[in-house]
């Protein structure tokens, strides 16, 4: 089915203080690059990064964490979640990396969908 989730793209959350987070993180569990996001292959990958604690990206309020899901067909879900009732970011956006959208959970908790390059 290409209107389902088919992995975990990326967990993101924010920090209070990023570069100290990083570290301890760098030191105990993950080798992050200096750039600042680690990267695990898969089947896919999953994507690791912390933001700072004012990042928007993970839209208005309070949340802390976002999980990124991989979708084969992010027009197909996104037109079915909206037919379904689920709340749905208008925006969407495409880069190298491939497409983007956004929806919001009933706990409103915002997860970002994404349809990487190539499939």
């Amino acid at each position: 089915m290409d209107d389902r989730v088919i992995g975990i793209g990326g967990v993101f959350f924010k920090a209070r203080n990023k570069d100290r987070l990083l570290q301890w993180y760098r030191e105990h569990l993950i080798d992050v690059p200096e750039w600042g996001s680690a990267i695990f292959e898969g089947p896919g990958q999953t994507v690791w990064t912390v933001f700072k604690q004012d990042s928007d990206y993970f839209g208005p309020g309070e949340q802390r964490y976002m999980i990124n899901y991989r979708v084969a067909n992010l027009d197909r879900i996104l037109a079915r979640l909206r037919a379904e009732g689920v709340t749905v970011d208008a925006r969407t956006e495409e880069s190298e990396f491939g497409k983007f959208g956004w929806i919001v959970d009933p706990e409103g908790n915002r997860i970002e969908l994404w349809e990487p390059t190539g499939g």
